[in-house]
């Protein structure tokens, strides 16, 4: 189990416990086809908007 910190839209850090689990609910819930869907999630009072970018960032961190 890996914790890292990241960035929210707004610029907060916040703690994301399981790097594993973290990227597996944004496989599931928050891509299409391998690609961020735009959608929006929220983790510990922080709000991620889930584009290419950010879907491609956190899928490379290991």
């Amino acid at each position: 189990m890996k914790k890292v910190i990241i960035k929210d839209d707004y610029g907060n850090d916040i703690e994301i416990n399981n790097l594993e689990m973290f990227k597996r609910h944004l496989i599931e819930y928050h891509s299409i086809n391998g690609r961020g869907d735009y959608s929006i999630h929220t983790e510990r009072e922080g709000y991620f908007t889930i584009n290419e970018e950010f879907y491609k960032e956190i899928m490379s961190i290991k």
